[in-house]
């Protein structure tokens, strides 16, 4: 009997990403959820990517994919609070200290937070030391429809992927369409002149964000056509001239330069190293 594969409904560009960073170890240990659709089925997804035993993970058939699926396994703990209207700091300090204990049976203690909106400000202060300096088996899935609503230093030590991307280029940033094209390219000294007019048209650190995280997407819709995803024609484009190695480099390359927008760093100084990072 084939194996039964699991997916992420309506989301196999990110569903093929999640098999992807499981496949190279590099899940992250936070990671928050946006966008339109069901937050928590992705999540719940992710979880079972970090517990499960099986071949391309999640396989959905080994016995920690299962428990994750079904909502049972001791290490995947859903953050809650029923008794207040947002979850109270008194209930984050004790997911905190949990943490710090080894996990009972799975691979990683990982806390699902469903809806980032139940979160103020102060009670993520509580999380912002866990998630920066905790222990190595604990991981953090935040589903948040704008992820706005967590403070920057939450987002800045998160990896972000975005659900129910558009099938078209409609809403796509024009200038991180233009950047993927010059990817394709492969010309350094275009990526270069392109970073120069980002540096000289001084945008708004959040509008550099916006055109970096949108390149991103952009990047690893191409990259999951490469692994037999659909996609449409731009995204196809990408993926045949430059394939998954350069495609996984440069996705990596914009999330970190997309959390770097998060600092008090010059957009000058960003442009210049954007244009190093992508040229080498």
């Amino acid at each position: 009997m084939p194996e039964e594969r699991i997916s992420i409904a309506g989301e196999p560009r990110l569903t093929r990403m999640v098999r992807d960073a499981a496949a190279r170890g590099a899940l992250g240990h936070a990671i928050i959820l946006s966008g339109q659709g069901d937050l928590p089925a992705a999540a719940k997804f992710v979880a079972a990517a970090f517990q499960c035993e099986g071949k391309d993970p999640p396989c959905g058939v080994c016995g920690p994919c299962r428990k994750v699926l079904r909502e049972i396994h001791p290490d995947v703990i859903t953050v809650s609070d029923p008794d207040h209207k947002n979850i109270s700091v008194e209930v984050l300090r004790r997911t905190a200290a949990d943490a710090y204990i080894l996990p009972n049976e799975g691979r990683r203690k990982v806390y699902l937070f469903p809806d980032c909106r139940l979160l103020d400000p102060k009670a993520q202060n509580v999380l912002l030391k866990v998630v920066e300096e905790g222990p190595p088996h604990a991981a953090f899935l935040f589903c948040a429809e704008n992820s706005a609503v967590l403070l920057p230093t939450i987002r800045s030590r998160a990896v972000e992927w975005k659900l129910s991307p558009a099938e078209s280029e409609a809403g796509v940033d024009s200038g991180a369409r233009r950047l993927c094209e010059l990817l394709c390219g492969g010309k350094a000294a275009d990526i270069a002149a392109f970073c120069i007019d980002l540096e000289n048209s001084k945008p708004e650190r959040e509008a550099l964000r916006s055109m970096l995280s949108d390149a991103r997407d952009l990047v690893t819709a191409a990259l999951a056509v490469c692994y037999g995803a659909g996609g449409d024609a731009f995204a196809r484009r990408l993926a045949a001239e430059m394939g998954p190695k350069r495609l996984s480099a440069c996705a990596d390359i914009l999330q970190t330069f997309t959390l770097q927008c998060q600092y008090n760093i010059g957009v000058g100084h960003m442009a210049g190293a954007l244009a190093v990072a992508l040229a080498g």
